[in-house]
């Protein structure tokens, strides 16, 4: 794996993990006494403010990981990998941050069919 593929899969891990936390850490936020009687809008510009910093790494992940830029990776190949980066992501957010999501036989199999998502996209 070259160094640009290593970048981008590292950049899209990171703003992945803070747009989870936009997109959904507010659920959890709204439930702790500090937050309790913060209003709608100040949930949205908490999550904007979080989605900025996540654009700042994505941007960049993909304009090195593109092969159109010179990185490995074609558009598909790159969708799919953020793709499957964001539900890994999600799984661990919600299982840590919200303690009481269970991974069940059909995520199981939902993470399967994901790894042959991979395996056809990047299949010459």
């Amino acid at each position: 794996m070259t160094s640009k593929a290593i970048y981008t899969i590292l950049l899209l891990l990171c703003s992945n993990t803070f747009m989870t936390f936009a997109w959904y850490g507010h659920l959890k936020m709204a439930q702790m006494p500090r937050f309790a009687n913060m209003g709608l809008m100040a949930f949205i510009l908490i999550s904007w403010a979080i989605a900025f910093v996540e654009y700042c790494l994505q941007v960049p992940a993909n304009r090195i990981g593109f092969d159109g830029n010179g990185g490995p990776f074609n558009l598909m190949q790159l969708k799919v990998i953020q793709e499957v980066i964001t539900l890994t992501v999600f799984t661990v957010f919600s299982i840590l941050v919200f303690g009481n999501m269970h991974l069940q036989w059909n995520h199981f199999v939902a993470f399967i069919l994901l790894i042959g998502a991979v395996f056809f996209v990047f299949y010459k």
